[in-house]
């Protein structure tokens, strides 16, 4: 479907935006991008950035967003969601009108779980990303993927997509293959030559359990801000970690006492046990949040499905099994890292594993609670299409404490 030129931009006058009669007042304008079900654009939200459009072309995302605004869910209520191909879309009638781009272009490409076909890959949408930054000039922006994208394997790729979002204006040429061209920009990179459009780029691979998010998972960000505005920023410093969860467990025992665990239902893996040995005080740092203090408040919908039935999400998915490579995540520990469930056995690493042996799967409520999704947050399609939606997002929780820090530094 070709998009127009012009994708219901709203007016602009001085510091306000008309939207649907209503007056509101300005806040740091964004788009964003591959969307998906709206885990890093609820996050940017929240952190204070408002969209503009939210550009996605998967119809069962878009339908996740949209039933959620007619559930009048405040997180995305005021978004324009647009169905695009974001190759058909124009990105220069943004130009001036918004602080931040930000998006998750498809992983697929660099997946472990995928076939690593990287630049070969025409899901590779990190080109569009940097056109899109190209036309649009944003004071900043925000980009996340998957943790494979940093393996060895990929590295000069890696490097390749940095250099393009430094230099946004030195385009690939239409005969011109990826390796002469990032060759091309190494030249630019180191001859000191300066150009119109420049970005300040820095990423750094984060582990979201180390953010207060009850789930292991690893996500890589770019994050850059035009060189004119003279902005210094870093990373925001992690605040929670494993030592302090392991010395709550086996040290203290706060952790079990806080969440009303009895003595002999108090499980602790060999390998927390191991790393217990070596510790020799309390780290200044918050425990991770496990699976157990996520779900504490939700019924169990295999063993109470009438309760669990009144939750929104919140049904049992039966055929859960464990086996070599797929054993489930610990109720003590933050969940492993949630799959989208399209490789393998449906479900894949999508699931409790209980003290006493046993497993079944997440329901979607618990793993988007575990994604740190709103509650009132409903996920469209079949359990496998949720997990998909939620297996591909980023955690809301992450994207606002990198968003946030982002914020401060375009009002300071």
């Amino acid at each position: 479907m070709e998009a127009p030129d012009n994708l219901g931009m709203p007016t602009y006058e001085f510091s306000v935006t008309l939207r649907a009669g209503k007056i509101i007042p300005r806040q740091m304008r964004s788009i964003e991008l591959f969307a998906g079900a709206g885990g890093l654009g609820i996050g940017l939200h929240g952190a204070g950035f408002e969209p503009i459009n939210v550009i996605e072309r998967d119809s069962y995302c878009c339908d996740t967003i949209r039933h959620n605004q007619a559930l009048k869910v405040e997180a995305v209520l005021d978004w324009n969601v647009l169905q695009y191909d974001v190759r058909k879309i124009n990105f220069k009638q943004y130009e001036g009108k918004i602080d931040l781009v930000s998006g998750g272009p498809p992983c697929q490409p660099f997946s472990v779980g995928g076939k690593h076909r990287a630049f070969n890959d025409t899901r590779d949408m990190f080109p569009e990303a940097v056109r899109a930054v190209r036309e649009a000039r944003p004071r900043a922006f925000i980009f996340e993927n998957v943790k494979g994208l940093t393996r060895t394997t990929f590295n000069n790729y890696y490097e390749y997509i940095q250099l393009q979002m430094e230099h946004p204006t030195l385009a690939r040429r239409k005969d011109e293959n990826w390796t002469d061209h990032h060759s091309r920009l190494e030249r630019h990179h180191t001859s000191g030559k300066s150009e119109d459009l420049h970005y300040r780029v820095v990423t750094r691979v984060l582990n979201a359990a180390n953010f207060g998010i009850p789930q292991r998972r690893e996500r890589v960000f770019f994050v850059g801000f035009r060189d004119d505005l003279g902005i210094a920023w870093n990373f925001p410093s992690e605040t929670h970690s494993l030592d302090t969860l392991i010395w709550e467990q086996v040290m203290e025992f706060t952790y079990w006492d806080r969440n009303r665990v009895a003595k002999g239902s108090r499980c602790v893996a060999p390998r927390m046990l191991e790393r217990a040995r070596k510790l020799q005080e309390k780290p200044i740092t918050l425990a991770w949040r496990t699976v157990r203090e996520a779900l504490a408040d939700l019924p169990d919908p295999e063993k109470r499905p009438r309760q669990s039935a009144e939750i929104w999400n919140h049904r049992f998915q039966p055929g859960a099994r464990a086996y070599p490579g797929h054993s489930g995540s610990p109720l003590d520990e933050p969940a492993k890292t949630l799959k989208a469930g399209v490789h393998g056995v449906p479900g894949g690493e999508n699931m409790l594993a209980r003290p006493d042996g046993s497993v079944r799967y997440f329901s979607v409520r618990e793993t988007a609670r575990l994604q740190t999704f709103p509650d009132n947050y409903l996920f469209h399609g079949s359990w496998t299409e949720a997990m998909r939606q939620l297996g591909n997002a980023v955690p809301v929780e992450l994207a606002h404490c990198v968003g946030r820090t982002v914020m401060e530094q375009l009002c300071a």
